[in-house]
């Protein structure tokens, strides 16, 4: 009868976990957009390659305009790397325009739907220059050398925190190792005890303070560049 209970209230928790990480994942202009964790997750990534893509884009868009392209055919040379997500979301960008959208319009809800603060700050400098005829392709270099300098940062601090992630990885999964082996090892003792008011309520309090824990030391090594 515990067995019974115990597989139901397994099965019943890793359906209400699927549910919640699959839920919420709706299809919007190529992105993972809503609100459950893996989407947000799915999110987060294409962003990241995004702005990992970017400074290469500026620095085609910057040899296109200096060769005497518009800025029309400076992110068609852009379409035509072929490289997702960028690609995809210039594709976006160049569908909207031929079919009448402004250009303010379709750069603002191309910058909408990615939510990169990197081609923010590009929409801002292209839709500043062309209402003050400042010069795009210096713009655009200056962008995309800062850009790289931040990423620089970024995988220098993130070669830093790396043990104190794999630390929070090991502290965290080192008790259900050492319950599984213990569950190996003395069956007898273990089942009984998991089974008991006792040991579930052991077994909750040490999720929970597992999870505080990963959740301080994620605290601890997410820096801000």
């Amino acid at each position: 009868m515990l067995m019974f209970l115990a597989v139901t209230l397994a099965a019943v928790s890793v359906s209400a976990l699927s549910w919640y990480y699959l839920s919420g994942i709706k299809i919007k202009a190529g992105w993972q957009n809503g609100q459950s964790p893996l989407a947000k997750w799915l999110d987060k990534r294409r962003r990241d390659k995004f702005n990992q893509q970017l400074p290469e884009a500026l620095a085609t868009m910057s040899n296109a305009l200096k060769a005497g392209f518009s800025i029309s055919q400076a992110f068609d040379s852009v379409v035509d790397q072929d490289e997702n997500p960028m690609s995809e979301e210039f594709a976006i960008l160049q569908q909207q325009l031929r079919i009448g959208m402004s250009f303010e319009s379709a750069l603002e809800s191309m910058n909408e739907r990615v939510g990169s603060d990197d081609l923010t700050l590009v929409t801002t400098a292209i839709l500043i220059s062309r209402k003050t005829g400042g010069n795009v392709t210096e713009i655009f270099d200056k962008i995309s050398d800062t850009i790289r300098a931040r990423m620089k940062i970024e995988r220098k601090v993130k070669s830093l925190t790396a043990q104190g992630r794999m630390q929070g990885i090991v502290v965290s999964l080192m008790p259900v190792f050492l319950g599984l082996i213990m569950l190996v090892i003395k069956p007898k003792m273990m089942v009984p005890f998991l089974f008991s008011p006792i040991g579930a309520l052991s077994v909750l309090v040490m999720i929970a303070l597992i999870l505080v824990g990963w959740l301080i030391i994620k605290k601890i090594i997410t820096i801000d560049v």
